[in-house]
């Protein structure tokens, strides 16, 4: 039989916005949480910390990050944290940027499938994001990439660039996990809680068994009144749900996996 490798995995609906004092202190409770669960990692939804946005307080964001990645390391609880930050080349990605337990930065996956209208050029986030590269990394022993948002489905309403199906990319670059963070769009309307969220949720499914990857995803709660745009929880490599968190409000899931 193969060896088995364990990697407990906690991740956070939360409200996102662009105060970053009140995202600061979202993410720092979901961190309390996910120790108290015992979790090796925490995955937020995208633009957590800085908000989902270009324009944010460079500076409030770089302060907030150095206190969540030392609170990660003080409680041994790595991190997928969803942020949107400026780099040294002087452009501002969307990533998600992976931290160890002992709070030692592995790199970040910034955003691929920039979002835009279809027209032409494009408008949208794909005028004020920088766009990165496909990596995988080594957490706990298991080899893992990262994903932001649309980077998973190519939504076909507003994605000018084709489809790189970059999950499959990720499996051939040896990543078994893969951590999804969300922010989407919504409404009330039966197109965005219905439509698009089983767009999402098919998209997740279909692509972990495509791949027989786990998939690790968390959206933004916001507005708390409304569903999520796409479901939370862990996808197995069969395409079914390990775990999975309720579809309106701020939750924390946490669920141990075991991987060959």
């Amino acid at each position: 039989m193969s060896a088995m490798a364990e990697i407990r995995i906690a991740g956070a609906q939360l409200p996102v916005g662009r105060d970053i004092g009140a995202n600061l202190t979202c993410v720092l409770r979901a961190l309390d949480s996910a120790r108290e669960a015992d979790a090796d990692v925490l995955l937020t939804p995208e633009g957590s910390l800085s908000g989902y946005t270009h324009l944010f307080d460079r500076r409030g964001a770089e302060e907030a990050l150095g206190e969540v990645t030392a609170r990660s390391a003080e409680l041994g609880v790595a991190l997928a944290l969803g942020t949107c930050r400026y780099e040294a080349d002087g452009l501002c990605y969307d990533e998600l940027r992976f931290y160890d337990s002992t709070g030692t930065f592995l790199g970040y996956h910034a955003k691929i499938l920039l979002t835009g209208t279809l027209s032409d050029p494009p408008r949208g986030e794909i005028e004020h994001f920088g766009v990165g590269q496909l990596r995988a990394y080594d957490l706990k022993g298991i080899r893992v990439g990262g994903l932001v948002c649309n980077d998973l489905w190519a939504n076909p309403e507003c994605t000018p660039q084709p489809d790189p199906h970059l999950t499959h990319t990720l499996a051939h670059l040896g990543a078994r996990v893969i951590f999804h963070c969300v922010n989407g769009g919504r409404d009330a309307s039966t197109m965005s809680q219905v439509v698009v969220r089983g767009f999402h949720e098919s998209n997740l499914r279909m692509r972990a068994r495509a791949d027989g990857i786990f998939i690790a995803t968390a959206d933004s709660a916001s507005p708390l009144d409304l569903g999520v745009s796409s479901p939370g929880g862990i996808v197995g490599p069969d395409g079914e749900w390990i775990t999975r968190a309720p579809t309106q409000g701020e939750h924390l899931y946490v669920s141990t996996i075991r991987v060959p």
